[in-house]
């Protein structure tokens, strides 16, 4: 499964987006951290390896909802500007 595991200080909450056996903790060790996701900056942050999550796509990973999101929408416009 990709989903995100939470990371960062109480409120302040910062998530990998990472390849996990389903059974597995929420922050358990993960298979491959395929990106990052920051809610508390605006507009939201995110940074994913799509090849990756591609590969593990075709594998048999499923997406959790908000990972689903986090692809359907367009890169960001910090990273757009830059490149």
């Amino acid at each position: 499964m990709i989903r995100l595991a939470r990371f960062g200080a109480r409120k302040q909450p910062y998530y990998r987006v990472v390849v996990i056996e389903k059974e597995h903790a929420r922050n358990g060790r993960p298979v491959e951290v395929v990106g990052t996701y920051n809610p508390r900056t605006n507009p939201a942050t995110f940074d994913l390896k799509r090849e990756r999550i591609e590969h593990w796509v075709s594998k048999g990973a499923q997406l959790s909802d908000r990972v689903r999101k986090l692809l359907a929408s367009p890169a960001p416009a910090a990273a757009a500007s830059v490149a």
